[in-house]
């Protein structure tokens, strides 16, 4: 029986491996068994961390935003129950860039949020 070689496909399967690695240090980065194993796991990690950094950013963006709104004596749960019952409808992340870059903005927010 004829020697198979797989030359072109598992060039190709290697080669693409292989630019996912490449700037990875060291042997990561050149050779393919070194370079698979890097690879498979940046990629667990790329899955596993997406979520995280949804909840990251929310927890940012409530420490900016109670931090705004005890600047104007409030707590971050009393300010945001009170948005609740005026029926304003701003997210986290807006509030939270309100907060930080127009605090006047926000100011009037939460008078609005009071009333």
């Amino acid at each position: 029986m004829p020697r198979a070689k797989r030359g072109f496909k598992a060039r190709r399967r290697r080669n693409r491996v292989l630019k996912h690695a490449s700037g990875y240090y060291g042997a990561r980065g050149r050779i393919f068994t070194d370079a698979q194993d890097q690879v498979r796991s940046g990629w667990q990690d790329a899955y596993r961390h997406r979520a995280e950094r949804k909840r990251d950013y929310r927890r940012l963006w409530i420490a900016r935003i109670n931090a705004g709104a005890r600047i104007l004596g409030l707590s971050y749960s009393k300010l945001v129950s009170r948005l609740k019952k005026a029926n304003i409808g701003l997210d986290r992340k807006i509030l939270a860039d309100l907060a930080l870059s127009d605090p006047g903005g926000f100011k009037a927010v939460v008078d609005a949020a009071a009333k």
